[in-house]
């Protein structure tokens, strides 16, 4: 028995200020954003910082369609700074009561 982890296991990710996607499968980057997200919002954090890479912006575009989605979100623009390779996002700072993700069904 082996104590590495396998595609089927869950990923636990800190909870800070921000969260580079670089090491998620790019199918998988929406979902951990949602959740990053959410757990960010219960954590009392209001901005965080994603950074998504900047490429041809794909990843950058489906992270900004999903943040235009969550209920959590505020507001989010384009770091200046990493030329279009990370996003500030302003929180709510509470998720709103009744929602529900994926892991919750």
């Amino acid at each position: 028995m082996t104590d590495s982890p396998d595609e089927t296991s869950p990923v636990v990710v800190p909870v800070t200020g921000e969260l580079d996607l670089h090491s998620f499968q790019p199918r998988d980057v929406v979902s951990v954003v949602v959740e990053y997200l959410h757990e960010a919002a219960a954590a009392g954090l209001t901005h965080v910082r994603l950074v998504h890479g900047r490429g041809r912006g794909v990843q950058r575009a489906a992270v900004q369609a999903a943040l235009d989605r969550h209920p959590c979100v505020i507001a989010f623009a384009d770091d200046p700074a990493s030329h279009l390779g990370a996003t500030f996002v302003t929180l709510a700072g509470t998720p709103p009561t009744g929602v529900r993700l994926a892991r919750d069904a």
